[in-house]
């Protein structure tokens, strides 16, 4: 943690909804003039596409049928880590782009699958903004929930989660829904043991629950919209939380437990910006103060 550069981590699996999340913070950095920069967690992976398959077809034959990238072998977590540190420390670091798509690809230059060069971070940021897979990771040989400022975590409950990554899979990178639910029992043992325990380690979590059947997601046809569904919103230090102030400001909310509000899944993106804006601007002002 670093009060002259302050980290934002904000943590889900693949089709939790981080992506839309980053959107949320971007606007509040637009409108409050924070100059961040960005990770995206697919940077870090150790491995192209097509090695990836190899790498996954090579320990599939020596009797691993969970090799993933959920798990750290396959990502680059200790470069990571380094990464938090030295933004942390005197602003400095760098990163690349997984180019996941065709509109991607025509962006960068590079085929579909690879990765981008890697890039200093530019000088003179305010703060690191950080979205995907291990931003709150623990393990034998990293920790890198210790060097984020404000933790984040995106985790829709599980049906939901494989309904919007079926889709997702299907309609923007060309998978068929068998491809994705081997993709899905391939990665359940990382899953439950790398990106489950990140979620403790959050500050906030925003959970949406739908209120509409997704008992069996591989054969859903559209996923829940924000009006079928409610987000549940937990704290794990619940102290300076105006919780009476969010209620009165988002109709149809409440609080299920002391450390706990559930809100209408469209005013998402308000509680969003009542939470998170004093939070960023704390962080700001900290950096300021230090100087």
């Amino acid at each position: 943690m670093s009060a002259k550069h302050p980290i934002i981590s904000v943590t889900g699996s693949s089709g939790a909804g981080t992506t839309s999340v980053r959107h949320t913070f971007e606007y509040i950095f637009g409108r409050e003039e924070i100059a961040a920069v960005y990770i995206e967690g697919d940077a870090f992976h150790r491995y192209d596409r097509a090695t990836m398959r190899r790498v996954m077809a090579d320990e599939a034959a020596r009797g691993n049928m969970n090799f993933s990238h959920f798990g750290p072998e396959a990502n680059l977590l200790d470069e990571l880590e380094t990464v938090f540190r030295d933004y942390g420390r005197d602003g400095s670091g760098r990163t690349r782009r997984y180019v996941h798509d065709e509109r991607e690809a025509a962006l960068h230059g590079r085929p579909v699958g690879t990765f981008t060069d890697w890039e200093a971070f530019p000088a003179g940021s305010d703060l690191l903004f950080y979205e995907g897979l291990h931003g709150c990771a623990v393990t034998d040989r990293v920790n890198i929930a210790r060097h984020a400022d404000l933790k984040i975590g995106v985790v829709p409950v599980l049906n939901l989660e494989w309904i919007q990554k079926i889709h997702r899979d299907r309609s923007v990178r060309g998978y068929s829904t068998e491809a994705v639910m081997d993709t899905i029992l391939r990665r359940m043992p990382d899953y439950v043991h790398y990106i489950c325990p990140q979620f403790t380690e959050t500050d906030i979590n925003f959970q949406r629950v739908p209120t509409v059947d997704t008992s069996n997601p591989f054969i859903a046809r559209w996923i829940p919209t924000p009006d079928e569904s409610m987000v549940v919103i937990r704290f794990k230090n619940p102290r300076g939380i105006d919780f009476p102030y969010l209620i009165s400001m988002l109709h149809d909310s409440f609080m299920s437990r002391a450390n706990s509000i559930v809100i209408p899944g469209a005013k998402l993106d308000l509680a969003m910006q009542l939470i998170l804006t004093p939070l960023i601007l704390k962080l700001i002002e900290k950096k300021q103060r230090a100087r």
